[in-house]
């Protein structure tokens, strides 16, 4: 069954509770319901969420035994990680890189995405929507193959 990993990364936790005028007041259970409703049948998602850089890229390691595609959002170190991007690199699936907010209309550190070179697309700005608007992408990319 292929298997699309859905990534998280720091604070994504607190989605619902922080900061409601900027990511709104979905959480994550309801982004990975979304993201499940979005699925065709014989799919798979496997949602993860962490604090911790290192344990993002492991997943994103895990991700090349055992996932047809990554969609992540890895908050705030989209600007600042480029271990997390070379992980990504070393993916040969499709990457669908998230952003709830649009992140060009916000503070300018926050408009240089490191992971955006290596993403197949970028969404910004849809609110939680973007996220199930990545699955939708992975599995028509996958469909092409």
């Amino acid at each position: 069954m292929p298997t699309i990993y859905l990534l998280n990364g720091p604070n994504l936790n607190l989605l619902g509770k922080r900061q409601p005028e900027i990511y709104g007041s979905e959480t994550l259970e309801d982004v990975e319901c979304l993201c499940r409703d979005a699925l065709p049948e014989g799919w798979d998602l496997r949602a993860l969420q962490s604090n911790w850089e290192g344990q993002l890229i492991d997943w994103t390691h895990e991700a090349r035994d055992h996932a047809a595609g990554i969609v992540i959002n890895p908050g705030a170190f989209t600007h600042t990680s480029v271990a997390i991007l070379d992980a990504l690199n070393a993916y040969e699936g499709p990457v669908i890189e998230v952003h709830i907010s649009n992140v060009h209309k916000r503070e300018s550190f926050r408009h240089h995405s490191y992971v955006s070179s290596r993403a197949d697309g970028v969404i910004a700005g849809l609110g939680i929507e973007g996220y199930a608007a990545g699955v939708r992408r992975v599995v028509a990319m996958e469909a092409k193959k």
